[in-house]
Formats: structure tokens, C-alpha cells, sequence
């Protein structure tokens, strides 16, 4: 049975964060998670966006549980004080949606020093789902999905020695680099989880070519090879953000889902949202060169329980 907008159980009375809710895939996200009663904290970096997205949230669901929480992933400070507001929101985190990012952008840094694809799209995150995991272990049956990329297929594992890719950047192999790390990130996490013998479950999910403003921001940044035949190309036969949003809602919401899946596009880039094979050629060497990576650029480390 194809998994639609309604095939997403009843989720009164759950509390979800979505990072980049003001649009795109993060908008679909929190469209659909507040439709079916849950209550989503929309963890934003445009505050303009995000009250449009708010106005349109409601009015397909007037009556939608909504809080918006300023949010820069580009920026640890942020980070932080966005991570201590959602906490002080409850005791307890059902689903986070690690959805933001950015994609072929300029070489550049974050405000901490990171190269700002692997700081916006990996090192953002890992901060925002560890200081949120006592909330996240704190739930019966939490979730964390980050959203990674068929970009994940031409990425190469982080490099310790040279993460920030000095001297070698090029926008594409940044923007796969990171989303092999959100890739990586999802299953080690799931393997600390397990270990840690605590309820919260890591999965991922990729949109394939969705026809969002990822694509046209990308475009308009001008400095990737290829990044207007992929706007041209998405715009043509890429799928609506609903339609492209569907992957990671199933991982976030489908109750047979479990720990370590991966969800897409039937047929890579487009088609119905299915899970798909998680290839563990080299993982284990890989998540450990992320932990190493992650936990000393952050100064950060991800613990459980």
C-alpha cells in the first residue's frame, strides 16, 4: 500500500521538532505532523518565513499546536540557546526532525570556523540531538530522522585530518561529504542507542529531486558547476515538496519502521516513499572518523541515557 499524507497515525498529544520548518520540506513536514494533533516546535533561522509558514499551517489546521524557536545551525550559539528553549518546553521530545541544510553553497564558514555545508547540514545537528537526547530518552517511543541525499552516493567519509576540505574545497563534494555524514551520523547513533539499552530509534530519509527552494537558493548562489541544470531539470520532472516530504515523514511516523531504516523514492529520485538498503561497506570506519570529527569540533559529545 502506497504511504500517503494519510497513512500518519494519530499523533495527539506528541511533541516534535522540525529544523527548517518555514519552508520547503521542513514546511510539508510540520504541515502534515500538526495535521494529525502533534505539537511542533518549528526551529527556524528566517522569522519572516516562518510566520507565512505558520499562517499556512493554520489554515489547513486551525487549530494546530504551534511554537517557533530561532534557529541557526550555522551558528553553535544558537545551537544552544535554541536547544535550552525547546527543552524548557517539556521533559519529554517524541520526534526530532534533523530536516535543514544547505546544498552547493560557496566556500565558506559558519560563525564557529566550520566549512558551512558539514556545519549547517552535520555539526548543527549533532549539537541540537545532543543536548536534546535527555528529552529524547525521556519519551516512550522517540524518534530521531535526519534527512540526508542521494548526494550521499558521491560523498567521502569525513577526513580527521581535514574535515573543512582546505585546499580541496568544491561545492558538490562538500554537499555529498555532508550528506554521507548525515548518513553515518543516523547509523551510528542507532548503534550508541542500542548500546545504551534507551528507547529513542535513528533513522534517515532522502527526498530525491523535489522541486523546492533548496534547488532555487542553489542556483541563485551561483558558484556550483551544474546547479542550473538541476534547477532546470527539478523543475520539470522533480516532485512537490508534499510529495518529496513523504520519505522522511514515514521514517518520523510509520509504526513498523525500526531503528537503522532508510526511506526514499521508489525508483531513486522519484516514486512513491519506500524504505530502501542501507550499504555497510566501510561504516564502521567511517562513524568512528565522524565521532572523532564531530565531538572535537563541537567540543560536544554525544551521550546517552
Amino acid at each position: 500500500m502506497t504511504y500517503q499524507r494519510s497513512s500518519i497515525p494519530d499523533l495527539t498529544g506528541l511533541r516534535a521538532v522540525v529544523t527548517g520548518a518555514n519552508g520547503g520540506l521542513g514546511l510539508e513536514t510540520a504541515k502534515a505532523l500538526a495535521d494529525r494533533g502533534a505539537h511542533v516546535v518549528m526551529a527556524v533561522r528566517n522569522r519572516t518565513k516562518a510566520d507565512a509558514a505558520v499562517a499556512a499551517i493554520r489554515a489547513e489546521t486551525p487549530g494546530a499546536e504551534l511554537t517557533l524557536v530561532d534557529l541557526d545551525l550555522g551558528s553553535l550559539a544558537s545551537v544552544e540557546a535554541a536547544s535550552r528553549e525547546i527543552l524548557a518546553g517539556g521533559d519529554s521530545l517524541d520526534l526530532l526532525v534533523n530536516n535543514a541544510g544547505v546544498m552547493a553553497t560557496p566556500e565558506g564558514r559558519t560563525v564557529d570556523g566550520f566549512e558551512t555545508q558539514l556545519g549547517t547540514n552535520h555539526l548543527g545537528h549533532w549539537v541540537l540531538t545532543a543536548r536534546l537526547m535527555p528529552a529524547l530518552v525521556a519519551a516512550p517511543a522517540a524518534r530521531v530522522v535526519n534527512v540526508t541525499s542521494t548526494a550521499h552516493l558521491i560523498g567521502r567519509p569525513i577526513d580527521p585530518d581535514n574535515p573543512h576540505l582546505e585546499d580541496r574545497y568544491e561545492p558538490w563534494r562538500a554537499y555529498g561529504q555532508s550528506k554521507l555524514a548525515n548518513y553515518h551520523f543516523t547509523l551510528g547513533l542507532e548503534r550508541e542507542l542500542r548500546g545504551a539499552g534507551v528507547r529513542p530509534i535513528s533513522l534517515m530519509a532522502h527526498p530525491g529531486l523535489t522541486n523546492s527552494d533548496l534547488q532555487t537558493t542553489t542556483a541563485h548562489a551561483g558558484a556550483a558547476a551544474g546547479s542550473g541544470p538541476v534547477l532546470a531539470l527539478t523543475k520539470l520532472v522533480g516532485m512537490s515538496t508534499a510529495k518529496g516530504a513523504l520519505p522522511q515523514l514515514r521514517a518520523a511516523t510509520d509504526p513498523s519502521a525500526r531503528g537503522g531504516q532508510f526511506y526514499g523514492p521508489l525508483f531513486v529520485n522519484n516514486g512513491p516513499a519506500v524504505r530502501k538498503p542501507v550499504l555497510g561497506r566501510g561504516i564502521d570506519k567511517a562513524i568512528e572518523a565522524l565521532w572523532t570529527v564531530s565531538e572535537r569540533e563541537t567540543g560536544v559529545p554525544m551521550v546517552i541515557g
